[in-house]
């Protein structure tokens, strides 16, 4: 598979309604998408990063001249014969994961595409529906949040993740409790406590909760490590994961008992599948985390997710969850059961918009031979 022309499209989407973590709220959606092609076929990635370093130092700005500037001399007019090569071309430069997952997302779809069959099936899945969950952002007033709740329980997610910071925490996830009972609820922290907030953690752990994703510091595994060790409910680590070598020394160290893979964080669909591996290997459950993605993220998200030792439904809601229209067709969609079914056409399995994907294009920047 030779690489023909890389194209990058800055884009721009609105979602439904605000979503809130301990980072801010967001409802303007900002990343990029790109596009290799390859003797008339096309994969799609996505860069799954926002217009602020708050999640990661990664932005659409910073992602976007990476990409320019060093992903694409080192794939372009050149041939793969498996994708995992460009995680390997990709290596001698640190970190910009998002970057580096966006365009090693479209390449592996280009490669499935042109072996004619799904993504799933490149990555070595074998599911044909994987189980969902849900994320609920953080909301001024608790009955809101309930009523969430309730919506989405009867919607039929099999997983209630409530996005958590200081001051709304414990009554928060107390109150869910005792509305909704013994329902499967984690709480997700986002970075935004410390040990000092042991008391704090001791009361959830009475909750039964499914786990508390990164409680501590988004590069911390030491912390991490004590907080796990006091407490029954297991810790899932998230931003402290950027690599195979992070979740080696936190499994290592026992920092944590879950660990949410989220592709664009760690690099890439081969890196993902690397990490799910070394999980399974050494019986770490691993889900998948979502990044508030259109549909050419979601549908790699689905994917990887196929992969056995995805355990725990993920974060991978279906289009109408956030987006008023999205950009493939058809959309994803769950059924009452809290599946989504995994579709059977090449690559990612869904046809790309081009209406739509203009319509949402703020900046497109097309690479060729003689461009670079």
């Amino acid at each position: 598979m030779k690489i023909d022309k890389i194209v990058v499209r800055r884009m721009v989407m609105n979602m439904k309604s605000p979503f809130e973590t301990s980072f801010g709220k967001q409802q303007e959606r900002s990343f990029l998408i790109i596009e290799a092609h390859s003797n008339g076929l096309i994969g799609y990635g996505e860069c799954v990063v926002s217009g602020f370093p708050y999640y990661s130092e990664e932005t659409v700005s910073t992602a976007l001249s990476i990409i320019e500037e060093f992903l694409i001399p080192l794939v372009l007019d050149q041939e793969f014969s498996h994708p995992d090569e460009v995680n390997s071309k990709f290596s001698r430069i640190r970190r910009n994961n998002m970057a580096k997952s966006a365009v090693e997302g479209a390449i592996w779809d280009l490669y499935s595409k042109e072996k004619g069959i799904t993504l799933a099936e490149a990555l070595g899945g074998e599911k044909k529906e994987i189980t969902v969950g849900i994320s609920l952002g953080i909301e001024d007033d608790l009955e809101a949040l309930l009523g969430n709740v309730d919506r989405v329980l009867k919607q039929g997610f099999q997983k209630i993740k409530v996005k958590i910071k200081p001051g709304k925490d414990l009554h928060v996830l107390k109150a869910i409790r005792e509305r909704f009972g013994d329902i499967p609820l984690m709480a997700d922290a986002n970075s935004a406590y410390s040990l000092k907030d042991l008391p704090l953690f001791k009361e959830m752990d009475k909750l039964n909760l499914m786990m508390i994703e990164q409680p501590l510091e988004h590069d911390d595994i030491v912390d991490h490590r004590k907080l796990q060790s006091e407490l029954n409910t297991p810790i899932c680590l998230d931003e402290s994961i950027h690599s195979y070598d992070d979740a080696r020394r936190a499994i290592e160290l026992g920092s944590c008992k879950i660990i949410n893979i989220k592709v664009g964080r760690v690099g890439g669909l081969s890196a993902a599948k690397a990490i799910h591996d070394l999980c399974e290997e050494n019986d770490v459950a691993v889900w998948c985390g979502g990044m508030l993605e259109s549909g050419i993220g979601r549908a790699h998200n689905i994917a990887i997710t196929t992969l056995s030792n995805f355990t725990i439904p993920g974060d991978t809601a279906p289009s109408s969850r956030y987006w008023h229209e999205d950009i493939i067709e058809p959309e994803i969609t769950m059924d009452t059961n809290g599946h989504i079914q995994v579709s059977a056409k090449p690559g990612i399995g869904y046809n790309v918009i081009e209406e739509k994907i203009e319509k949402y294009t703020i900046e497109k920047l097309v690479f060729e031979t003689q461009t670079i």
